[in-house]
């Protein structure tokens, strides 16, 4: 019998995620809800066809668990990549922290399609890209929220 992954079962352990379909896509946005980023830490090398952003990730893995509230670095990458546009996002500001909502996924032809990252405030990142491939990893260890609190919703 075979059954679901679950958050126990990873034992603390940094997560290490790849995904290639719409679903696998699902599980590495909800693990980045309410991360958060500075501006400057997405780069898109276009001779390796990459874009990766280092993410303060809030663990959603461990909520409801006997910790406090933690966050992670992680290393957001997305591969094959042919085309990045941003919308409602300077750049040019060192100090412009962003918050990630989502990451959406819009197919296209032949296997390509559009991830976007879905910003708060109406702004976005389009990443066009050959084939679906994106990776979350983590790269630090947990640190205590600076909030102390886990992000909050309105119903």
């Amino acid at each position: 019998m075979t059954e679901d992954a679950r958050f126990e079962d990873a034992g603390g352990r940094p997560v290490a995620l790849k995904a290639l379909d719409a679903e696998d896509l699902k599980v590495i946005a909800a693990l980045c809800q309410d991360a958060v980023f500075p501006a400057s830490e997405m780069k898109w090398d276009r001779a390796r066809r990459r874009f990766a952003v280092l993410l303060n990730r809030f663990r959603w893995e461990e909520r409801g668990g006997p910790t406090r509230p933690e966050r992670v670095q992680s290393l957001l990458a997305v591969e094959d990549v042919l085309k990045v546009a941003s919308q409602g996002v300077t750049r040019d500001d060192p100090d412009l922290v962003l918050s990630l909502l989502t990451l959406d996924w819009e197919p296209g032809e032949d296997g390509t399609g559009r991830v976007t990252l879905v910003l708060a405030g109406d702004g976005g990142v389009a990443v066009d890209v050959e084939a679906l491939e994106v990776t979350l990893k983590d790269v630090t260890h947990p640190y205590a929220a600076p909030s102390g609190k886990a992000p909050g919703h309105p119903d």
